[in-house]
């Protein structure tokens, strides 16, 4: 239970600190229940978007979409390079609803940025008629011919639009977060890992944070979800 509260609290899990307070008694121990639990949450995400489809935005809900390079990190730029640095480095597309208070991030791995590889997850993860906000990237050119209240802003003249007030903050501070936890956790090593962390991300605040009970509770509550089907 303390690592599930720790784990739910997101609590920087330094497995030093967890082994000095007595939750466990080796790092095997740790390293095993933090992937369960990052499997469960994974699963139950996987189980949400097949089932709702994942749709964000609306008529004038504001949706900011950006790309970020996600790429592994040499402790203080020293030691050897490995064979994760003969891989190139990996792009995410990132849209991120912004609704009140609310934040709903939809993450993607993609190969490409250019219009052919980012227009089709447009459309299928934002509804028609909402305002979206970009930068000047060329593949978002043709975003207002799709349906869309599009807003482009010219990051070289201007960080917020003078005429709407807009802006891409939001989605940049988000950048931010989603990479400190990923470069802190070390699931940027490989794509296959890296997919995953970005899965966790969304399902803190797709699932987890619009609990009733909180991320302590809806964890507790896909851990018996997936307890009820083993026993099955």
């Amino acid at each position: 239970m303390l690592i599930l509260c720790r784990f739910s609290q997101g609590l920087h899990l330094r497995q030093v600190d967890m082994l000095q307070d007595g939750i466990a008694k080796s790092t095997a121990t740790l390293s095993m229940m933090s992937k369960k639990l990052r499997r469960i949450c994974v699963k139950s995400l996987e189980k949400h978007r097949k089932k709702k489809r994942q749709k964000v935005g609306g008529v004038n809900v504001i949706v900011h979409i950006d790309e970020s390079k996600f790429c592994h990190k040499r402790k203080y730029a020293r030691g050897r390079f490995g064979n994760t640095w003969k891989r190139k480095r990996t792009w995410v597309f990132g849209i991120l609803e912004i609704k009140a208070a609310s934040r709903r991030p939809i993450l993607r791995l993609v190969k490409k940025r250019n219009k052919e590889t980012l227009v089709p997850i447009i459309k299928k993860h934002i509804k028609r008629e909402s305002l979206v906000v970009s930068d000047e990237w060329r593949a978002y050119t043709s975003l207002s011919q799709e349906g869309y209240k599009h807003v482009r802003v010219n990051h070289s003249q201007n960080y917020v639009d003078p005429q709407t007030g807009l802006h891409t903050q939001n989605i940049e501070r988000a950048w931010q977060t989603y990479k400190r936890e990923i470069w802190r956790m070390r699931w940027n090593r490989c794509e296959k890992a890296l997919k995953k962390q970005l899965c966790f991300i969304e399902w803190t605040y797709w699932l987890a944070r619009r609990h009733k009970h909180g991320v302590l509770g809806r964890l507790l509550k896909d851990i018996r979800i997936v307890s009820n089907h083993r026993s099955v």
